[in-house]
């Protein structure tokens, strides 16, 4: 019964993770992907404030699903360590608390997208304010953002996504090569992250990292949240006790010889 317990209780952790890693992989298209990609100009102010000024709703749907975003992450840094704790469930708990970390410096960076509706709607608090400084604030807010999901949390989540693919690899219930790949998109947010902060010409040189590690950064989490979803924790049980049935009747075996 105990043990009937514990497997329904890993496979609803798999289901309720694999759902929100696939979530969130759909909330990032849209808010990155068709909101602040499509709405933001870089070097421009002025045209990225027309740009927002004009899709509002747009711009405030993206925020939401960054909200989203967040919320997920922490149900994913739950679900994770619910699943993979039978691995090492210290490592597991560590795994969970630098995810969030991250979500905890995505949340400070989204309060800087939130300021920017604070001053696209103005008010008297702003009126000693000219136009162009009213939009260099906004577009300081957008970098603001950035910087602290980028240049920091994105380098914080790559460590995290390092520990999740070797607990993954160590599994032996998980795909291996879900867990190099999660290991590899790892050093891709951290290099390619890092890479801004400490090095000034690293611009142009992103590009050609970026489109090394770019298949394992899309693949590596995707593919682990639709796996949760369609076999994590089904059977792993069943499999354990087989194997711990053959490795008694080796015992047996070697000792009657």
């Amino acid at each position: 019964m105990i043990n009937q317990s514990t497997d329904h209780s890993v496979r609803s952790a798999a289901v309720i993770g694999g759902a929100s890693l696939v979530g969130m992989a759909l909330a990032a298209i849209f808010s990155v992907g068709f909101v602040l990609d499509a709405l933001i100009v870089p070097g421009d102010a002025a045209a990225t404030v027309t740009q927002i000024q004009a899709s509002e709703t747009l711009f405030r749907a993206g925020i939401f699903g960054w909200l989203l975003i967040l919320l997920l992450d922490v149900i994913v840094a739950w679900a994770l360590h619910v699943f993979l704790r039978r691995v090492n469930p210290n490592l597991s708990l560590l795994t969970a608390w630098l995810r969030l970390v991250y979500a905890a410096i995505l949340g400070i960076g989204l309060s800087n997208l939130v300021g920017v509706l604070f001053l696209l709607r103005g008010g008297d608090s702003l009126t000693s304010f000219d136009p162009e400084q009213i939009q260099a604030g906004i577009m300081l807010l957008i970098n603001m953002f950035y910087g602290a999901w980028e240049t920091i949390g994105l380098v914080v989540f790559g460590c995290h996504l390092f520990l999740l693919g070797y607990l993954v690899i160590k599994s032996g219930y998980v795909p291996r090569v879900i867990g190099f790949l999660i290991v590899l998109a790892s050093f891709g947010y951290i290099i390619t992250n890092s890479g801004n902060l400490l090095f000034p010409q690293y611009a142009s040189y992103i590009a050609t990292i970026e489109t090394v590690f770019v298949l394992p950064m899309i693949v590596g989490e995707l593919g682990l949240g639709l796996w949760l979803l369609v076999r994590g924790g089904r059977g792993e049980s069943a499999s354990r006790v087989n194997a711990s049935r053959s490795s008694q009747q080796i015992s047996q075996a070697v000792s009657q010889g």
